[in-house]
């Protein structure tokens, strides 16, 4: 199973489940628990071979990665802790697999917030996507990771972003890291279905102004899909829960239906 940390709150029935990006760790919503654990029970979920889900259940992640298989190691952490329904805030890659979840359990979730999202592969990403496909194999894939993160975020206001996912990325193993690459040939029939199908759950977008690769698809999808919302965050990039920690906790929380503190 994976590692996982809980806070519970002492009168607070509701959830709020975070669900990281590759090569990030649930260490990158540190600038979240804080407030969120004053409203909610807090789930902060670590993916396969990422922060404290590594080694030791190297063995037990021996099948190929697939979105639903990652998709179900969450499901079984929410099982385990008896957890019928929740909130879902996810960035990056982990608003594909929050989609997914709600695509196959749509039961278990309330409402969905998706930080830097990603429903489309501009030019750019898909030629990012080749060279990685390329040279997963050659080359340290932290030095790959450093040139995704840079492209992803490029910007001098996005150095702290890059600079936490890079050392999160540190944590994993060559191994793991090309196991997750091969997802990638997967991700366009996935992304595909998810813009065409508005699945019916509140959802509201988090996402950076100047998040150049994935915001224009996102703007799309928020204008069609009826359940949608998107908030766009001035002067910032792709991970806007560390960039703007302040305005992406206000935004959401009112979303979930509290007011801040």
């Amino acid at each position: 199973m994976l590692n996982y940390t809980i806070y519970r709150h002492a009168q607070a029935k509701k959830w709020v489940t975070f669900v990281h990006g590759a090569g990030g760790s649930s260490a990158i919503w540190y600038k979240q628990v804080r407030e969120f654990r004053k409203h909610f029970n807090v789930l902060l979920l670590d993916l396969r071979g990422h922060g404290d889900s590594k080694t030791h259940l190297r063995d037990a992640f021996a099948d190929k990665y697939t979105f639903d298989s990652i998709t179900d190691d969450i499901v079984e952490v929410i099982d385990h802790e008896k957890i019928e329904k929740s909130h879902f805030i996810g960035i990056s890659l982990g608003t594909i697999l929050i989609r997914n979840l709600a695509e196959k359990h749509k039961h278990r979730v309330d409402k969905m917030v998706m930080g830097g999202a990603i429903l489309k592969l501009n030019f750019r990403s898909q030629v990012l996507m080749r060279l990685g496909v390329i040279f997963k194999s050659l080359v340290p894939y932290l030095w790959l990771y450093k040139f995704f993160a840079f492209v992803i975020m490029p910007n001098k206001n996005h150095k702290e972003s890059r600079s936490l996912f890079v050392r999160e990325a540190k944590k994993l193993y060559q191994k793991e890291f090309i196991r997750w690459f091969k997802l990638t040939s997967e991700i366009n029939p996935l992304l595909r279905f998810f813009r065409g199908a508005d699945i019916k759950i509140p959802t509201l977008y988090v996402m950076g102004s100047e998040d150049y690769l994935f915001l224009p698809s996102i703007e799309k999808v928020a204008k069609s899909h009826r359940f949608s919302e998107l908030f766009v965050v001035p002067e910032c990039g792709h991970v806007v829960n560390v960039e703007q920690p302040t305005v992406f906790n206000t935004q959401v929380l009112e979303y979930l239906g509290v007011r801040p503190s």
